[in-house]
């Protein structure tokens, strides 16, 4: 099964209204049918966070099991960014070893602040929706609070 946003970036250049179309459907989709929203039954850690700037608040519920998550969920409420974020993280890490996760949160957080190559690396997969986020600094924090919730929940973990 091809990837749509892979085939959409080498079909059309990188702004095109298309693209730029593709990428907010996949945002709204997130939105509106968040993946992983609620409550996890038997989570190793909870974290909250809010961001003050614009009130966006996550709540990461996360399951351990050896050195990976096996599971994760989240509730909150704040912005489409935000929210379909946290949505396409949990999608994005769950099964994955602390390794693989810390990678992919490197990459992604490169991607926030503009370097485009990681634009058109597939293994972000949807999350490469968010790369025009990098343009607008003031919503770049909205993108990463999930991330940073999952950040702590892995630093609590290791200590």
């Amino acid at each position: 099964m091809s990837d749509p946003l892979t085939e959409a970036r080498r079909s059309r250049p990188e702004n095109s209204a298309e693209v730029a179309a593709l990428y907010q459907e996949i945002i709204l989709d997130h939105y509106r049918r968040p993946r992983n929203k609620g409550a996890l039954e038997k989570a190793d850690a909870t974290i909250e966070m809010r961001n003050p700037l614009c009130g966006d608040e996550i709540a990461l519920q996360v399951a351990f099991n050896g050195d990976g998550v096996s599971d994760l969920k989240f509730s909150g409420r704040g912005c489409s960014i935000s929210q379909a974020s946290a949505s396409m993280m949990t999608q994005l890490v769950k099964g994955k070893s602390t390794e693989e996760i810390n990678a992919i949160r490197k990459q992604f957080r490169d991607l926030m602040l503009g370097n485009a190559p990681d634009a058109d690396d597939s293994r972000l997969g949807s999350l490469r929706a968010l790369s025009g986020v990098a343009r607008f600094p003031a919503r770049v924090k909205c993108a990463l609070l999930a991330w940073n919730a999952l950040e702590s929940a892995l630093a609590e973990r290791a200590s």
